[in-house]
C-alpha cells in the first residue's frame, strides 16, 4: 500500500504552471509597453496618415473626401514640389557621398598605427551625440558674413570674405551639407573601424608575405571585406539624408527663396503653417514612397558588390 501510494505521488502533475508558461509571460510583460507604444505612437499615426492623405483637411474645420485630387495636385500642379525634391536629391547625392568618404577616410586612418587612436575617435564621434539645434547655431556663426571664421580665414587666404554661405541661393546648399557631413560622419567612421577590425590579421600577414603595398591591402582586402559594414552605411545614410530637417530649418529656414527646402521641411511649412495635413500627409507618403523604392533598388543590387564571406 505504502508504495502504491508513492507511485500516485509521482505520477501526480503538478497543480502551477510550467517554467515554459512562466517565461511566456514575463516575456509577454516585458514586451507589452513597448508593443503598446509602437502600436500607439507609431502604427495607428502610420496608418491614420495615408487615410488622410486622401482627404481636405484643413485642420481648422472638417475634413472633406478628396480622393486622389491631393496627389494629383502634389504631381501636376503644385510649383514647388519638383524643386524641393531636386534640392532633397542634391543634398542627398552630396551628403551620402562626402559622408562615406570623410568616414571610411578617418577609419583607415584610425585602423592604421597611430597613437591617440580612442582620443581621436572620442573626438570624430563628439559631434554626433551634440545636439543639432547647439552645433547649427554654432555654424551659423561660423558661416557669417564678413564676420564670421569662414569668412576671417578667406580674408587671409584669399584677401575677400568669400561667398554669403547662407544667404546666396548657389552656396546655401553646399553650406547645410558641409554643416551636416561634419554633424554626422562619426557615426559611419565607428562603423567602418569596427568593419576593418573584424577582418582577420592573418589575411594582412599574407598578403605583405606575397609583397602588397599599402594601396593593393586596402583595394583588394580592406574594402572588399568592408562591403557589409559600407552596405549597411550606405542604406541608413541614404535614409537619413532623405529625411533632413533640422539642418535647413535652423541655418536658412529653407531659404534663400527654396533653395534648401526639402521634403520633410516642406511637408512642415504645408501642415504646420500653412494647415493643410491632408496635402502633408501626401507629401509624406511620397517621401515615403521613395526611401522604399530606392532601398529595394539597394537590396536588389547588393548580391553585386557585396562580399559576406
Amino acid at each position: 500500500m505504502a508504495v502504491l501510494k508513492q507511485r500516485v505521488k509521482l505520477e501526480r502533475r503538478p497543480t502551477g504552471p510550467t517554467r515554459e508558461q512562466r517565461d511566456r509571460r514575463a516575456a509577454l510583460a516585458f514586451l507589452t509597453p513597448n508593443a503598446i507604444g509602437f502600436l500607439a505612437f507609431t502604427l495607428i499615426p502610420f496608418a491614420a496618415s495615408l487615410v488622410l492623405s486622401f482627404f481636405d483637411w484643413p485642420l481648422i474645420g472638417s475634413p472633406s473626401f478628396a480622393g486622389i485630387g491631393n496627389w494629383s495636385k502634389l504631381l501636376t500642379e503644385d510649383p514647388n514640389f519638383w524643386p524641393v525634391l531636386w534640392n532633397t536629391v542634391y543634398f542627398a547625392v552630396a551628403y551620402v557621398i562626402g559622408n562615406l568618404v570623410v568616414s571610411l577616410g578617418l577609419a583607415l586612418w584610425l585602423s592604421s598605427r597611430i597613437h591617440f587612436k580612442g582620443l581621436f575617435r572620442w573626438v570624430f564621434f563628439l559631434p554626433v551625440v551634440s545636439p543639432m539645434v547647439a552645433n547649427a547655431v554654432v555654424w551659423r556663426l561660423l558661416l557669417t558674413p564678413n564676420e564670421g571664421l569662414f569668412a576671417s580665414i578667406s580674408m587671409i587666404l584669399f584677401g575677400s570674405p568669400g561667398p554669403n554661405w547662407l544667404g546666396d541661393t548657389n552656396w546655401a546648399m553646399p553650406a547645410v551639407i558641409m554643416m551636416s557631413i561634419w554633424q554626422g560622419f562619426g557615426y559611419n567612421m565607428i562603423i567602418f573601424v569596427a568593419g576593418i577590425g573584424s577582418i582577420p590579421q592573418q589575411v594582412y600577414e599574407a598578403a605583405a608575405i606575397d609583397g602588397a603595398n599599402w594601396w593593393q591591402r586596402t583595394f583588394r582586402i580592406t574594402l572588399p571585406l568592408l562591403t557589409p559594414s559600407i552596405f549597411f552605411a550606405v542604406i541608413m545614410t541614404i535614409i537619413s539624408s532623405l529625411q533632413t530637417f533640422a539642418q535647413p530649418f535652423i541655418l536658412t529656414s529653407g531659404g534663400p527663396g527654396n533653395s534648401t527646402t526639402t521634403l520633410v521641411y516642406y511637408l512642415y511649412q504645408r501642415g504646420f503653417q500653412g494647415y493643410e495635413m491632408g496635402y502633408a500627409s501626401t507629401i509624406a507618403w511620397s517621401l515615403f514612397a521613395i526611401i522604399l523604392v530606392v532601398t529595394f533598388i539597394q537590396y536588389r543590387g547588393q548580391d553585386r558588390w557585396v562580399n559576406y564571406q
